[in-house]
């Protein structure tokens, strides 16, 4: 089946009004947290106010439809807003259009070889990532398969899954039995910021007890002198890993933290782009726990290969915000090296999942737990009239 048309798009989803009155708003809107422009006092740590973290940064998200001839389509979506829409409807449409749409991985492979001048990772993964993903997404629609069958059926009866966020309460509440909470402190902070992040991961250790898994997470607001001397403070706490301490540049960095801090494995990769990068961090072994994001990395394509690399090294892939979309609860499906996948809890709390959720057709964990849907494709329930042309003034809808 041919490609018959490549193109970014917006996807207007339906209000969601929940039933259930909040008893208090989520963490997420009032939290400070340590982010790589904390540095600078110009730059609030609240949440969407960090360019670049947390933030629509460029205009949000980009949906991408790839259309075949017999007129199916497939959706998958990115971010940076007009950017990545440029790259999708004027670098990679004419590329692809055209071509056999079943032919991942040879379409994946062009998208990259023809970006390597200007520079295959950053925002030209994040494009190739939406177009991949609308590939699968077709690819499973015109087969009738859900995507986690043409990846090999699944590995698992249902996904586990982690609750990332600080209402604690309201994540046990929820029967998550794993968390990850966030950073307040950047190096900058000094003495101070380690103090109050010992307070918190403290408290954090006593509100779910010695039986949870603890997680942490600094999203690249440490350098390599800070992350030592935290994990240091860290150790009575028993933390399943220790997250993107470092920028993902510094592969140096990754090296001699892994070899100084012992007793808090190493998670990274969100904010690595294509599997190059992550060779590197494999390779090196200074990572134990790899997670890129389909979104981000290069798309579902690349992920397979990434994952492939871990597992030869014996490493874990857990996806970034694994359980937060439907491709990568497909993934997280199928792959039996990804023993649990993110769940990022940001809505109010005593709000059930099931009301809040964005994207119709998407699964939310019950008890820690979630299948994904078995639709064609992704099984996203996205009806045809809330496309629209992509709209670079005013994007809209998004994940």
């Amino acid at each position: 089946m041919k490609i018959k048309q490549v193109r970014a798009v917006s996807v207007r989803l339906p209000p969601v009004t929940p039933r259930t009155p909040a008893r208090r708003p989520s963490w997420a809107s009032h939290t400070p947290r340590g982010l790589p422009m904390g540095k600078y006092p110009e730059f609030p740590r609240l949440p969407g106010r960090s360019p670049g973290i947390g933030t629509p940064l460029g205009g949000g998200t980009v949906w991408v439809q790839v259309i075949a001839e017999d007129g199916t389509w497939g959706l998958g979506h990115g971010g940076a807003g007009l950017p990545v829409a440029a790259l999708v409807d004027h670098h990679f449409a004419p590329l692809l259009e055209g071509r056999d749409s079943f032919a991942h991985e040879y379409l994946n492979d062009l998208m990259w070889r023809s970006s390597l001048r200007h520079g295959a990772q950053g925002l030209n993964a994040v494009a190739q990532s939406a177009v991949d993903l609308a590939l699968w997404d077709l690819k499973g629609k015109l087969l009738g398969q859900p995507v986690y069958r043409l990846l090999g059926g699944p590995a698992r009866d249902k996904i586990r899954c982690y609750c990332t966020g600080d209402d604690l309460d309201w994540s046990m509440e929820l029967g998550f039995k794993a968390f990850k909470v966030t950073n307040p402190a950047h190096y900058e902070d000094g003495i101070e910021g380690i103090n109050l992040v010992e307070d918190k991961i403290a408290r954090a250790r006593e509100t779910v007890g010695r039986n949870a898994e603890l997680m942490w997470n600094p999203v690249m607001s440490f350098d390599v002198e800070y992350a030592i001397r935290l994990a240091e403070r860290l150790r009575p706490y028993e933390l399943r890993w220790l997250e993107e301490p470092l920028i993902p540049d510094d592969l140096d960095g990754h090296v001699q933290l892994a070899r100084a801090v012992t007793w808090i494995p190493i998670a990274t990769g969100e904010d690595h782009h294509t599997r190059y990068a992550f060779r590197e961090l494999i390779e090196r072994r200074c990572a134990a726990v790899v997670q890129p994001d389909l979104h981000w990395c290069g798309g579902l394509t690349e992920a397979v290969r990434i994952y492939h690399i871990a597992e030869a090294a014996g490493l874990k892939t857990i996806l970034h915000g694994g359980a937060m979309s439907p491709e990568g609860q497909h993934f997280s499906f199928a792959m039996p090296e990804t023993p649990i996948a993110e769940f990022h809890l940001s809505t109010p709390v005593g709000v059930p999942l099931a009301e809040v959720v964005r994207l119709p057709g998407l699964p939310v964990p019950k008890d820690g737990c979630l299948v994904p849907s078995d639709a064609p494709g992704f099984g996203l329930q996205i009806e045809e009239e809330w496309i629209l042309p992509w709209d670079a003034g005013r994007p809209v809808g998004g994940a």
